[in-house]
């Protein structure tokens, strides 16, 4: 009996010394997955955390986007001043004209949050956005230029505004807040100058696969058949609009 009893008195002390691990553990780990959910979307983490500043706390998200806006900049002036002397199309001159005045003013911005924040900023284009940049200056001169820079330009603008929605909506800190919106109204602004020009092939601007190939009309049934589903078109009539379509003036 009494060696039954020590081994059960060693049962319930090993019970309760592991639920006290359990339980340690757990705060721990979960404690750092809130900090970093409060902290918002972020992309390359430096490994910094979160510092305090006078403009509110700073994420490594928001840190992420300080740096990204001046990438941008380091790739899309050269692209913008190359579109100005290469362009054929008034329109293609007229885009690279918004680059160079958005990028411009948009870098003199991100280098004074970037003093101000203690950020320390890129000085060259990544190796992606120098690649961009050689396939411009190696593009035969004309509409595959053209078509090349509109298309290179329109796809690295839409992916930013991603990235703008989540760091506008969750920074708490008033200068990357401020930061954001105007970076916002750039690239809206370059998006519009670039669409205008036609050149936009907006089936390659995705990255998810294309939607299947619609199936032949016999594997849908026979038309005279009530229970048989009919083509999207028809069930839509005269409301099916794209949303790409803008009204006329």
């Amino acid at each position: 009996m009494a060696t039954r009893y020590t081994i059960g008195s060693g049962v319930v002390i090993s019970a309760l010394v592991l639920t006290l691990i359990a339980l340690l553990i757990p705060v721990d780990k979960f404690g750092g997955r809130a900090t970093a959910a409060a902290a918002g979307p972020v992309g390359d983490d430096d490994g910094a955390g979160i510092m305090s500043t006078a403009y509110g706390p700073l994420t490594p998200a928001d840190r992420d986007f300080v740096r990204k806006v001046r990438l941008a900049g380091l790739w899309e002036l050269p692209a913008g001043r190359q579109a100005q002397q290469r362009g054929t199309r008034p329109s293609i001159r007229t885009a690279g004209d918004h680059l160079v005045d958005g990028h411009t003013e948009l870098d003199r911005q991100v280098i004074q949050v970037g003093a101000a924040l203690g950020v320390d900023l890129p000085n060259q284009p990544s190796a992606q956005q120098q690649d961009w940049l050689g396939q411009l200056t190696r593009a035969q001169p004309g509409e595959p230029y053209e078509r090349l820079f509109v298309q290179l330009l329109r796809r690295a603008h839409g992916k930013v505004f991603a990235l703008l929605a989540g760091i506008r909506s969750q920074t708490r800190n008033s200068m990357v807040r401020a930061l954001a919106t105007s970076a916002n109204a750039t690239v809206l602004d370059h998006i519009t100058v670039l669409e205008e020009s036609g050149l936009v092939d907006f089936d390659s601007l995705s990255d998810a696969p294309p939607p299947p190939a619609p199936r032949p009309a016999a594997l849908l049934g026979s038309p005279s058949t009530p229970s048989s589903p009919r083509p999207v078109a028809h069930r839509l009539g005269a409301h099916a609009v794209s949303s790409d379509v803008r009204p006329t003036k």
